[in-house]
């Protein structure tokens, strides 16, 4: 486990499923999830087994403040180039301030950082907020945009990372 800072005195720390810190997150998501489905979400998120959010495959992230979990997300390996981003969260007391951008963007920046190309993820058909949140950060939606969200099901999108910067590359920072 590492924490890493960020700015507004905000920290990051990559975790494990098994953190206490997680439980949070994972209370709040089971929660969400059954009030707008209307089942028990705990079989979705046992669905994966939790050592796909380990690396060097994947990652599991908490963005904390005052030590507290205010959002979090992870990604898995979904193939050879692609990561899948699973349970982006923000804590219900803590929403409309960014923090899912940041989650969002941390995520893929760790993902390139292993390797991956691109990043895939879908949201169910009830979460409009997750929707715009990945237009918003640039997700492409791999669904008719147009249709009635519930007649589709999961809900696709991608985003592919840039390359990583090479030898001999330069950055807008050097001179």
């Amino acid at each position: 486990m590492t924490s890493v800072a960020e700015p507004r005195g905000l920290t990051w720390r990559r975790t494990t499923v098994s953190d206490p810190l997680v439980r949070p997150m994972l209370a709040e998501l089971g929660h969400e999830y059954s009030a707008r489905y209307g089942k028990d979400a705990h079989g979705e998120l046992a669905r994966y087994p939790a050592e796909e959010f380990d690396p060097p495959h994947g990652t599991l992230l908490l963005l904390l403040e005052h030590g507290e979990p205010v959002a979090g997300g992870a990604f898995r390996r979904y193939d050879a180039h692609t990561a899948e981003l699973k349970r982006i969260w923000t804590h219900s007391a803590h929403r409309r301030r960014g923090l899912g951008l940041l989650v969002v963007a941390e995520l893929e920046r760790a993902a390139g950082e292993r390797g991956y190309r691109r990043v895939f993820l879908t949201t169910g058909p009830r979460q409009p907020e997750a929707r715009g949140l990945y237009l918003a950060a640039g997700y492409t939606p791999l669904f008719d945009t147009a249709a009635d969200p519930e007649t589709i099901g999961p809900l696709p999108f991608e985003k592919l990372l840039p390359a990583p910067a090479g030898p001999g590359s330069t950055t807008e920072s050097e001179g």
